[in-house]
């Protein structure tokens, strides 16, 4: 039986000081680390290149189109990690990631950070935003997430059958919303979560987390109306 394999896919958006140390981090069973570069207008596209990943270009912002070219660029592979670029994550926490989609127990996995998480390291909307979106999810379909964090695996025969179109802060949620709507099997593990390098594009202006939650919380909304894809 072969191996599965594995790629990362990283969304970044000026991420220089950070980049390179994401990709170091990363363990070597990964067989790709793919870095898609959302328009920054600083090195990001260098430091990566040469910290060893492959570079996609994505001029237009939104974090789910990034998520998008992604997912096309790390074709075939059975499983996609999908990781920040501002070092927040820790890399290391990945097998424990992978390791229910491995053992057969889980189609998505995601790494909540709500047991482990730095001081600071999430703002007071981060954490009403994302209990009250895993508190909707409850309700309405009934998962049983704690998070909406971003460093998360899926098989790629899962994710296809998602149909993801979220193109801006949507794409988290409308992930684990699109999964409990396909019955697919889910689950969390804990992964270690601290202060970011640099600046964030949501939590770190008041329109980024007003319009981070206008967008959770619209994807829920639709998704509540929509049939199941």
């Amino acid at each position: 039986m072969r191996e599965p394999v594995i790629k990362v896919v990283i969304p970044a958006l000026n991420e220089q000081e950070a980049i390179g140390k994401v990709i170091s981090e990363i363990p070597t069973q990964i067989d790709q680390i793919i870095v898609v570069d959302n328009g920054s207008t600083d090195d990001t596209a260098a430091v990566a290149k040469a910290a060893g990943a492959r570079v996609v270009g994505v001029p237009i912002a939104g974090y789910g189109r990034a998520c998008l070219a992604g997912i096309a660029a790390a074709q075939p592979c059975d499983i996609i990690v999908f990781l920040d670029g501002d070092a927040s994550d820790y890399p290391e926490d990945m097998p424990a990631l992978l390791h229910p989609i491995l053992q057969d127990k889980a189609d998505l996995v995601i790494g909540s950070r709500c047991l482990r998480v730095e001081r600071g390291a999430l703002t007071t909307p981060q954490r009403f935003g994302n209990a009250l979106a895993c508190w909707l999810m409850a309700r309405i379909w009934g998962g049983q997430f704690t998070d909406l964090g971003p460093f998360r695996a899926i098989r790629t025969e899962a994710l296809s059958a998602l149909n993801m179109s979220a193109p801006t802060f949507g794409w988290t949620v409308e992930m684990q919303v699109r999964a409990l709507k396909q019955g697919l099997k889910c689950a969390e593990v804990p992964v270690r979560y601290k202060k970011r390098i640099g600046k964030s594009k949501i939590s770190g202006t008041v329109s980024g987390v007003v319009l981070a939650g206008i967008y959770i919380l619209g994807t829920i909304a639709r998704e509540a109306f929509r049939r199941r894809p």
